[in-house]
């Protein structure tokens, strides 16, 4: 699947998918946010989260490249 260019990408519609995305694995980046300060950046905002949330996101990712 080709990815859009960046201009291409509404930030709300990016964060609304990774965050749907994230849920459906369990797992939940309170912080995460479109960045309202640069719009033209069109920048999603992760947050801060503790270590072993971090861990979880990381686990699914590399669960994820083991079965393509």
């Amino acid at each position: 699947m080709a990815e859009a260019p960046a201009q291409d990408v509404d930030p709300f519609t990016a964060m609304e998918s990774l965050r749907a995305a994230l849920d459906q694995v369990g797992i939940v980046l309170p912080s995460l946010a479109v960045d309202a300060a640069s719009p033209t950046l069109r920048m999603v905002e992760l947050g801060g989260v503790r270590a072993d949330v971090a861990m979880r996101p990381a686990r699914a990712l590399q669960r994820g490249s083991t079965m393509a």
